[in-house]
């Protein structure tokens, strides 16, 4: 437990994991500004001005962050009893003794509750989505699959991938088919997103369980790694990047996905990129100093990189001229080495720096 007890806000913001939520929030603001440019060019029907597009990325930034971050505190109040026995998770608010559960507790439902509630004004699919992923992870993963099955992560993916069905749905709502079928969205694009980060989810937290391998079964967490070992993890996260590369050439086996041809091109070379993450790790790998497999970690940062990389190329894709796509397309893909390796040297100095004066 630590002695120093941080504001109650802190508190509030550690509860609800911003950092995941932040990564979640970038697909859903993707999937609107691909949606308002596809209007622009024609691809879809709708008349989007800039400042739908600003006031659609406001609203789903809010409902999606409350949302998300009250799914995340109500998490933490179910996992009090497994949290301080990880070095991952036993620095949180609960097991410090900074917040009772039930303080927690009321928190997380009263946030997530608003931030469900907030997309009704636009189309009740939005909230229905937002409820559902909440509902979802709460029930489904945490209280059900998490300490049951070492396939929790695959199934309970199924929440965290709903940010950009829901992003697409506020900036839609106006050309949204008005059934109550909450499926039909009037395109196929959005549920292409969200398989997108489904299939993604299982390799990018199982090359997190392989780095920290054990951890999880001292709590009784039956994650794949432990329950089946690293070399089934590894062959099941390889089928994953599979299945991704298929995916990623959907537009060029069905040419009314709504999907430009680029795109398929440009996604199967980043996917490409995050494979090769995957297929370096090796099971029989030099341990480093903490027991842990460092390939392994560097695949897991891979994956987040990915997964951005991906949905800011979408949104790329869908915004250049048709006449120069495949122009533009190439010098996308060639930019993205570039820009990984400058944040790999910027991250590299700031921890030189920071030993230096940790040193002094």
């Amino acid at each position: 437990m630590s002695d120093i007890k941080p504001s109650l806000l802190t508190i509030y913001l550690q509860l609800m994991k911003l950092r995941v939520v932040i990564l979640l929030q970038i697909t859903a603001i993707c999937a609107i500004m691909a949606h308002d440019l596809m209007t622009r060019s024609g691809a879809i029907p709708g008349d989007r001005t800039w400042y739908d597009t600003a006031m659609a990325c406001i609203v789903t930034i809010l409902g999606g962050t409350l949302a998300a971050g009250g799914s995340n505190a109500i998490n933490m109040v179910y996992d009090r009893d497994i949290d301080p026995g990880m070095s991952r998770t036993r620095t949180r608010p609960i097991p410090n003794g900074w917040i009772s559960p039930r303080h927690a507790l009321i928190f997380g439902i009263s946030i997530a509750t608003i931030g469900s509630a907030i997309f009704l004004p636009f189309h009740w699919k939005a909230a229905f989505w937002s409820a559902f992923s909440v509902v979802f992870y709460v029930f489904i993963y945490t209280i059900w699959l998490k300490r049951r099955t070492p396939q929790n992560i695959v199934i309970g993916g199924i929440a965290g991938s709903t940010p950009p069905v829901i992003g697409w749905i506020v900036a839609s709502a106006a050309s949204i088919p008005e059934n109550l079928n909450p499926i039909d969205l009037g395109s196929p694009v959005p549920w292409m997103l969200f398989i997108l980060i489904f299939l993604w989810t299982p390799p990018h937290f199982w090359a997190l369980a392989l780095y920290r391998s054990g951890e999880y079964a001292k709590v009784g967490v039956p994650m794949m790694p432990d329950v089946k070992g690293a070399k089934r993890t590894l062959l099941e996260s390889k089928i994953y990047c599979l299945l991704l590369l298929l995916l990623g050439a959907v537009p060029l086996f069905w040419p009314d996905s709504g999907l430009p041809d680029a795109w398929a091109v440009l996604a199967t070379g980043i996917t490409i990129w995050y494979s090769i993450s995957v297929w370096r790790i090796d099971p029989e790998e030099e341990l480093d100093s903490n027991g842990r497999m460092p390939l392994a970690f560097a695949s897991f940062m891979r994956s987040l990189g990915y997964l951005a990389w991906m949905f800011i190329a979408f949104v790329f894709i869908v915004a250049v001229p048709d006449k120069n796509v495949w122009y533009w397309a190439a010098g996308f893909g060639l930019l993205i080495p570039v820009v990984n390796r400058l944040l790999i040297g910027w991250k590299n100095s700031v921890k030189d720096k920071t030993k230096v004066l940790n040193a002094e």
